[in-house]
């Protein structure tokens, strides 16, 4: 029964939406602030509260993306970037990588190159062994 909590009832799915739809729009303004980092984290935020819903991940996945895709300076992201992300981010990296998008993957695998050399290869290994808290 502890793996129920973190799947989404079909009513609360539709809060998540709203909620992402919001988290969207406020990604849109910090990119046109030119505030790429601060739109990654709030990309990231909140991430395992979608686990279970496809709906909720699909639509969590396209702000994840977009916010990932404006990133620019890499060292300069991951050197803002506070740890706890790491992991999370990487599990999107991961899922980016498996669209086979050219632009996606070139980018992805950039940060995936200084990702691995910042926060070693334990977030890999974390991602691979997480089978619950899937993107």
């Amino acid at each position: 029964m502890a793996d129920a909590e973190g799947f989404v009832e079909a009513d609360n799915a539709e809060a998540i939406i709203t909620r992402i739809e919001h988290k969207s729009r406020k990604i849109e303004t910090l990119l046109k602030q030119y505030k790429p980092v601060e739109a990654l984290k709030t990309a990231l935020e909140g991430t395992y509260a979608i686990i279970g819903d496809e709906r909720c991940k699909s639509a969590h996945w396209i702000v994840v993306h977009r916010a990932i895709m404006a990133i620019k300076d890499v060292d300069g992201m991951l050197s803002s970037l506070d740890p706890e992300y790491y992991d999370i981010l990487m599990k999107y990296l991961y899922r980016g990588l498996a669209t086979g998008d050219r632009p996606t993957c070139d980018q992805f695998l950039r940060i995936h190159e200084k990702l691995t050399e910042k926060a070693g290869h334990g977030c890999i290994l974390r991602f691979l062994t997480d089978t619950v808290n899937t993107v």
